[in-house]
Parts: C-alpha cells; structure tokens; sequence
C-alpha cells in the first residue's frame, strides 16, 4: 500500500490537544477528575441543551449505569435493535438482563416500533433506542416515547453515533429518553480515546449516575457510602482532550454533512450503489453507510489494492456467535450482507472523497 492509503477512519486530534495537555501536566494536575472533568461535562451539557451530563469510563459502561439507574434488575427484558454495535446488548448482559432483539427499518436502521410492539412480554422493563448514525425513527421519537409511557418502560437512548445530531422537534438526540448516553472512543466525531457520557434532565437520576460511577459516595471525598457503586470515573488527563475537541465540533458538524452530500452527488447514478435516508438538516452522519446490490466483497478488494479502505457494516446481532439467538430479521441481515462504510474521517478532502467515488463509478460502471 502506498504513503497515500485512505482510511475508513483515523481520530482527529491537533496541535491545541497537545499544547493543551503540555499545560495540564506542567500545572501540577492530579490527572484523575476534577475540574477539567467538570468543564468537559458542563460543555456536553451546554452543546446539548441537557440539565445533567456526566462522564464516564467509556460508552458501554453508560449504558449499563443507564439501566442500573433507571430500576432494571437481573432477568428483565430490554428490547433492542438487531442491528447495533455488539457494546449496546452486551451492557444489558453485564447487569444480568436479557436482550431482546428487535429488527429495524431499512430506509434509517432505527428500530421498527410495530415491531417492538410485537415483542414486548411481561418481563419487558425497557427500550434501548439506538440513534443509528445519528438518523431518527421514521414515526418520530415521541411515538416510542409514548409507546414506552404505555407499556411503563425506561426509554434509554444509545446516542453514542450521534453527537451532533437533532431530532427535528430541535431536541438533541439523547436527551428526550430517561437517559442518553454517548460515547467519544477512537472513531466519534470528537474522541477522548475512550470514555462515555450519560445525560439527562432528571434530577433524581442524576444524582444516582453520579453516586454510581463514585462507589456510591454520599459525597465527593467522603468515605461514607449511602449506596452501592463501582469506580466507572473519568479523568482530566481525558478531559483536556475532550475540552479542545468540543471546541472543534460544530465545525466538525458541517464538514460531516459536506462529505456526506459530495458522495450522494458524485455516486449519484451508480445503480448498485444507494444510500439511507438521511435529513441533513438535523443528521450529522457518523460513517458514510450505503447499500451494495451486488459484489460487495469484490469492490472491497478492488479499494484496497487501490488503496482506499473500508468496512463492512454491523451484522445481525442474533447471528453473532456469542448470541446465536433463532428469530427472523430480514432488514438487519441483509445490511449484513450488503452494507459498506466507505472512508468517513472528517479530515478528508474533497479531492479524497473524488477519488474513492471515481473507483467505485470504475468499479459498477
């Protein structure tokens, strides 16, 4: 490969993150967190318009900090999108609940709330809704909140692929359900290597995210512990990162959605090729995601001797080894099969993203 390879994704860190932590360590910084950390939440909270934001060790943990405070105990079922990152039904199995999974619609790989409705039992106690590349479900968000109203469910919103993004109403994803959480590892649109956020605009939930991740503190420092609770901390070593990297984000935003429309347009045509519908007024993609109608694994090749890179999408979870659960999930099997993230890192150049369209066009055409 040459000097020249495009990757599907490389994080995004500059000058200001390392002069920013060259300052931190000269200052004397204890590096567990403290006041960077307390920055960083209250710039998440800003951006996001939450009462609460609260970080975390990573992504999976805020997710099952999410389920512990919101009242679900071992043996509850969570409903869950068959197509997800493994870390979504694997942070239910790490509280001894049970996942159960539930297909999702093809035009935006949200979950199919008929469908969640069919799997709903009396052992139902939540819904993880999975904001797929940061797109919405087609019926709106408040029909599975109502739906969660109705049945008396947590509705927690897995938003780690969607920081940025907005539900039309103006809400930030994330911050509608009981709790959101987000995750910033290696590959999100900012990134403090890894770590996760929970928000939420109920104080009582709050306070016990916050007891939780602290050992079950009754109080910063103290030795009393009033409750049970883990070391899921953060630290101002990640913070410094991630306070130079929020600053960064509404720039990203707009550049993410530019590399978006320029692969519509330049891949506009290409039959074999489509895309999944995305409001661009409110979605900020993660991952540049399209459909392959034939020779997937051939055109992946073809990328790489050509040295692009690429990934193939999520497959279905029930079809994971370490699940292996029956069902029938027509939607998440065939992105399985067909699905391709393309090159998404947001410093990719315009004459980047030309190239890789023009191999695809060469490719089908």
């Amino acid at each position: 490969m040459s000097n020249d390879f495009i990757p599907q994704m490389i994080p995004w860190f500059g000058d200001e993150e390392a002069d920013a932590m060259d300052q931190y360590m000269r200052s004397g910084g204890f590096l567990m967190e403290f006041k960077k950390t307390q920055e960083f939440e209250q710039r998440i909270a800003e951006y996001t318009g939450a009462k609460h934001a609260i970080v975390v060790n990573n992504g999976t943990v805020s997710l099952s900090v999410a389920g512990i405070v919101c009242g679900l105990n071992a043996g509850d079922d969570v409903l869950i999108p068959n197509y997800t990152m493994i870390a979504t039904p694997n942070s239910i199995k790490m509280i001894a609940c049970n996942p159960v999974f539930v297909d999702v619609c093809k035009e935006t790989l949200c979950m199919d709330l008929e469908l969640a409705k069919k799997a709903i039992t009396p052992k139902t106690k939540a819904i993880m809704f999975v904001n797929s590349n940061g797109r919405y479900p087609k019926e709106g968000i408040e029909e599975f909140v109502k739906f969660a109203k109705e049945n008396n469910l947590a509705l927690i919103e897995d938003s780690a692929q969607a920081l940025g993004s907005f539900y039309p109403d103006g809400r930030h994803m994330g911050t509608v359900g009981d709790v959101g959480t987000f995750s910033f590892s290696v590959p999100k649109i900012i990134s403090t290597g890894q770590g996760g956020a929970l928000v939420t605009n109920d104080d009582e939930l709050a306070t016990k995210i916050r007891k939780l991740k602290d050992f079950g503190r009754s109080g910063g420092g103290s030795d009393i512990h009033d409750s049970i609770g883990w070391n899921f901390k953060f630290t101002d070593m990640q913070a410094v990162v991630g306070n130079e990297q929020m600053k960064k984000l509404p720039w990203r935003v707009e550049r993410k959605k530019e590399i978006l429309k320029r692969y519509v347009n330049n891949l506009a045509g290409v039959s074999q090729v489509s895309f999944f519908e995305t409001d661009l007024k409110n979605t900020t993609p993660w991952f540049i995601d399209i459909m392959l109608s034939e020779r997937r694994d051939e055109l992946i090749e073809h990328l790489k001797e050509n040295s692009v890179g690429s990934r193939v999408m999520y497959p279905p979870i029930n079809e994971q080894e370490c699940y292996n659960i029956a069902g029938t999930y027509p939607v998440s099997k065939s992105v399985g099969k067909q699905g391709l993230w393309l090159p998404s890192s947001g410093q990719l150049t315009d004459s980047e993203i030309d190239k890789v369209c023009n191999l695809i066009r060469g490719f089908y055409l």
